[in-house]
């Protein structure tokens, strides 16, 4: 099984990578009108598998200096899904170090593995799967002051089973709507189309708001978007990608709220909690080639 669904995430990972970028879906005079009826959006920006233990050109710290200080908007705050037992980000001295700034600054943490490495939940035993929830959430609370109220599983991958542990840990699950595909970390770890991967994956986020599919908080619809702060181009392209964001926004035709970024973190948490999946088997939209390898439902 672990295998079996390493080599699928690895496969879905290349290709989402490397795989053609469709066009934006066109904007239709339907749509346009829908659009007029429905909230502004915020971005709530997420970063995946970080925090970075590098000492050097620490990819995470570039990433939160770009976030506090950007001509956009200054001192943005995100979500940071960390993973608490790997030795190249929060299982180290340097990692929990940049956790602590994260927290300090406003940020959100959140759980994305405690294992030594990047685990598919689905593949742990359920008393594996349980000392990992339980001590990432320990290590996480020793620095907020509470226990995480997010998770993301690594590769998306859930089932029942794992969604129910993590319920009983108080966690709830958030996904993503845009996805940079930025997970590659070693190796070739640019991404060449990322303006045309953001323009598409917002035309599609674009017609589930105006099919009044995502909801309002706060009076903006918050729309996800997911990073990993562990790739250094990622890391030194931090602030092309917000303008990229804007633009993307534009260009389909989106209305972005004044604040077009969460600055507040009692507002982040709020809209981050109302983008959680309720149920295991509520249907889902994951990005790229997830949905075919996971299917809409989790099972």
């Amino acid at each position: 099984m672990r295998r079996i669904a390493n080599a699928l995430s690895g496969f879905a990972m290349l290709a989402s990578l490397a795989g053609c970028i469709s066009a934006p879906i066109p904007l239709t005079a339907e749509t346009a009108q829908r659009l007029q009826a429905q909230a502004p959006i915020r971005f709530l920006l997420t970063f995946d598998d970080g925090p970075s233990a590098s000492g050097f050109a620490n990819p995470t710290l570039t990433v939160l200096d770009s976030l506090a200080h950007n001509p956009l908007q200054p001192d943005i705050k995100a979500v940071f899904f960390v993973q608490t037992g790997a030795a190249r980000a929060g299982g180290s001295e340097r990692g929990l170090r940049v956790m602590n700034r994260e927290n300090a600054q406003g940020h959100i943490l959140a759980f994305h593995t405690g294992t030594a490495g990047h685990t598919n939940h689905r593949s742990l035993t359920p008393e594996a799967l349980e000392q990992s929830l339980t001590a990432g959430s320990a290590i996480i609370a020793s620095i907020t002051g509470a226990p995480p109220a997010l998770v993301r599983p690594p590769f998306w991958s859930y089932d029942r089973r794992t969604f129910a542990a993590y319920q009983q840990h108080g966690m709830h699950m958030l996904l993503t709507d845009i996805s940079a595909n930025d997970g590659k970390i070693w190796g070739f770890n640019a991404s060449p189309r990322r303006r045309a991967n953001m323009l598409r994956q917002v035309s599609e986020v674009r017609e589930r708001i105006a099919a009044g599919e995502l909801p309002m908080v706060d009076g903006v619809i918050p729309v996800v978007v997911t990073f990993h702060d562990l790739n250094r181009y990622t890391a030194r392209h931090t602030q092309e990608y917000l303008q990229i964001l804007l633009d993307s926004a534009k260009a389909n035709g989106v209305m972005t709220a004044e604040k077009p970024f969460y600055d507040d973190h009692t507002g982040l948490m709020r809209a981050a909690l109302a983008r959680t999946v309720q149920q295991s088997s509520d249907p889902v939209k994951l990005p790229g080639l997830w949905n075919w390898i996971w299917g809409h439902n989790a099972e």
